[in-house]
């Protein structure tokens, strides 16, 4: 997060007075400054729990437990398996106290935790979480308690144990709001200037004006083919399938390693919940899924969930600021960040912290800026992942999610029942009309003051349509499927921040699924796996720009990858070479300042051909330098690499196989975000459940002497997936390990 690092240098000046003190500190004795602290008293965390974990031959765990508690303590202590250090990480996080183990990089995450008021929340709203929910999250830490106890080897920050079920709700806390972009609006009021203008309220027609162009560009919308957080769900009904079967996929694209990578894991207990899919580390449940009756998965929407109110400051006291007239004090307070700098060396960095009726407040010398926030004030996440997880039937799993405090995320469901349902979910602030709320707000009158929010039924909502399809693939919600069932656009106002784009995926997914009315098993699984770029996408019109007359002299390199790119069928296959130089040149267009591809190009058909060209250049220039030619079949640039394993891949950037990599000093692409754990599910005419899945790497996130490091890597490469075992009776057919924690 770029925020405060401009204040650090200060900070760190000041330190180099104190080198005398650092030094003693260095020189005391080990028990003085508790680095290390004795955790086995966290043994007794085990007491009470039932719980067998059952580990299949791909390594992915089956927890049986008696109780729902019993399940998430043995979530959690095989997730510690696999990945304690990142679980550590995202409470540390959470906490506010990265910078105590990583130094002062860290400390701006830490002055948000304060900043926000993350534990204030906590501590006044926990006691409204039920009680059964506060079993689970409790047996979750225990588990993480009892596995520090067994592992202290393994412990980063020994001050953060015991880890309690205030740590759960405050890792959900901390990092949702992250998905929709809340550092970015906080790291741009650290910049040097004011980055946009204070909206006046508009005349009518102004306002219209506005409203038109702003369609098309939701506010922080900045939408790049290489964006890290796509994602795809489609679902078919018996309607259009050929048998009458129900299908679904659930397929983030999300990055490959770190705190929001996937990880598979299935919940088993004698109190109804068996629930199988992934999770993010430090959940406690199931985050997207299916159990035996129903299945969904996320996709990231982009409403406009954040606002930024200037505030005018009384000229004779700097702590006070006009709202409706008068002037309101603001809440006055000291953040204290404990850093670690060196060694032993820590220390505590004192920060103002202010707040206004707004929200958090920053005092810059360009301006005092107020933010406001969806889901302000919000706990309850957890007890809402954990209803959906539990949920047996449309009815119940429908009230799960509308009466729930997740502020974002498109939503796609299918259950054996054969019905079909997609919402664009959002806590979306209803807003005054008048303004442009793209920009800074006055933050002097209560008519910018939003304190309500669309309700959930008027969100945009399709169930069992006629098309018998629903797909999301970080686009419209109003193309969701083909036909009249789709949501009008014309009854959302634009304060709302309803993206309107159609992204690559989701014209494929419409083309692909709405001219196939009698779908396969196989054709939905070809279809989740399509690697081509529509003509009216980005990728296409950079095809048609190549396709004109240059803008120089062609060099016989840049004419060959000019034949190549002209005569390529915008198929990302992995012996495509087309694909190669097309990727490479949207790689270097994406880094173009002339370039940022935003929603808007996506309906005007407008990219800058001089920069297309350029970039283009480039790709040639890496291809020769790299490979000495360029025409390199796209699997030998674009690779999956994983300790010893280097696998070819096919996919690309923005198509259903999506995959995105980094551009490596050897001219190859490294995956790293992207399809990575795929689950397909079906269920045929009486209700029976089929379900496979795949993780781009396997279950031991970190342990690369385990044999499930990269053992999936294979079969993800080749586009296969692996069974999803539910029954116990076909877990222990497939058994690697059975043991009880």
């Amino acid at each position: 997060m770029a925020l405060m690092k401009n204040r650090w240098s200060k900070y760190l000046l000041a330190l180099f007075g104190q080198l005398a003190l650092a030094a003693a500190y260095l020189f005391w004795p080990q028990g003085v400054w508790p680095f290390r602290v004795d955790l086995s008293h966290l043994a007794a965390a085990r007491e009470g729990y039932e719980v067998e974990i059952l580990r299949d031959s791909w390594g992915v765990p089956h927890i049986f437990g008696r109780r729902d508690a019993d399940a998430a303590f043995g979530l959690a202590y095989a997730h510690a398996e696999d990945d304690f250090y990142t679980i550590q990480q995202t409470f540390l996080a959470a906490r506010g106290m990265l910078a105590l183990a990583y130094g002062p990089d860290a400390a701006p995450n830490d002055f948000m935790v304060q900043g926000l008021r993350i534990w204030e929340v906590i501590e006044r709203e926990y006691e409204t979480i039920p009680p059964d929910v506060q079993a689970v999250m409790q047996g979750y830490v225990d588990g993480l308690n009892y596995y520090a106890a067994l592992h202290p080897h393994e412990v980063v920050l020994p001050e953060a144990f015991p880890m309690t079920p205030q740590d759960v709700v405050a890792g959900f806390v901390h990092r949702i709001p992250l998905f929709f972009n809340l550092d970015r609006a906080l790291a741009e009021l650290f910049a040097e200037g004011r980055q946009r203008p204070i909206s006046e309220r508009m005349t009518e027609d102004e306002g219209r004006r506005t409203d038109a162009l702003s369609v098309f560009a939701p506010p922080s919308s900045v939408y790049q083919i290489t964006s890290a957080y796509g994602s795809n769900v489609i679902a078919v009904s018996p309607a259009r399938s050929v048998n009458g079967e129900t299908f679904f996929t659930v397929n983030s694209h999300q990055p490959w390693e770190g705190p929001v990578t996937w990880y598979e894991a299935h919940v088993v207990s004698e109190e109804g919940w068996d629930m199988v899919g992934g999770l993010l580390p430090g959940s406690p449940t199931i985050t997207h899924g299916h159990n035996r009756q129903l299945a969904w998965a996320f996709t990231v929407n982009s409403p406009d969930l954040v606002d930024i109110y200037v505030l005018e400051i009384n000229p004779d006291n700097p702590n006070q600021y006009r709202f409706d007239g008068e002037w309101l004090d603001l809440e006055v307070g000291e953040a204290r960040l404990l850093v670690t700098l060196f060694g032993r060396f820590r220390w505590t960095v004192r920060e103002e912290l202010l707040w206004s009726v707004h929200g958090p407040v920053v005092r810059q010398d360009h301006g005092v800026y107020a933010l406001r926030y969806a889901g302000m004030g919000e706990v309850g996440h957890v007890e809402q992942f954990y209803r959906m997880n539990k949920a047996s039937n449309w009815e119940e799993w429908y009230t799960a999610v509308s009466t729930g405090p997740l502020p974002m995320f498109n939503i796609g469901y299918a259950d054996a029942e054969g019905n079909i349902y997609y919402v664009y979910n959002a806590r979306i602030p209803l807003r005054a009309e008048g303004y442009d709320w793209r920009q800074y707000l006055p933050g002097d009158t209560s008519e910018t003051l939003w304190t309500d929010y669309l309700p959930f039924a008027d969100l945009p909502q399709v169930f069992n349509p006629a098309s018998g399809f629903i797909q999301n693939a970080n686009s419209s919600p109003f193309r969701t499927t083909i036909g009249p069932d789709n949501p009008d656009p014309a009854a959302y106002s634009p304060t709302l921040g309803i993206e309107t784009y159609m992204t690559n995926r989701a014209l494929r997914a419409l083309t692909l699924f709405g001219e196939d009315e009698a779908i396969t098993a196989p054709a939905f699984y070809d279809y989740k796996y399509d690697m081509a770029y529509d003509p009216a996408s980005d990728m296409g019109r950079l095809v048609a720009i190549v396709g004109g007359p240059p803008p120089f002299a062609l060099s016989p390199e840049m004419a060959t990858a000019v034949s190549l790119l002209t005569s390529w069928d915008l198929q990302a296959t992995p012996d495509s070479l087309g694909a190669t130089l097309a990727v490479l040149t949207l790689h270097f267009l994406n880094e173009s300042a002339e370039a940022q591809i935003r929603p808007s190009r996506l309906v005007n058909g407008t990219l800058p051909e001089t920069a297309v060209w350029d970039s283009l250049a480039q790709a040639v220039d890496v291809l020769l330098t790299n490979f000495g030619r360029v025409d390199v079949p796209w699997q030998e640039v674009n690779r999956l690499r994983r300790g010893e394993v280097d696998l070819g891949l096919g996919g690309a950037p923005d198509v259903l196989h999506a995959i995105y990599g980094q551009l490596e000093e050897d001219g190859r692409f490294r995956g790293f975000v992207g399809d990575c754990h795929i689950m397909i599910i079906s269920w045929d005419t009486h209700g029976n459940l089929r379900s496979h899945s795949i993780h781009q790497y396997g279950s031991a996130t970190l342990d690369e002497d385990s044999p499930h490091y990269a053992d999936q890597a294979p079969l993800f490469a080749a586009r296969q997936l692996k069974p999803v075992w539910l029954d116990e009776a076909d877990i222990r057919a497939n058994l690697g390990r059975a043991y009880r924690p």
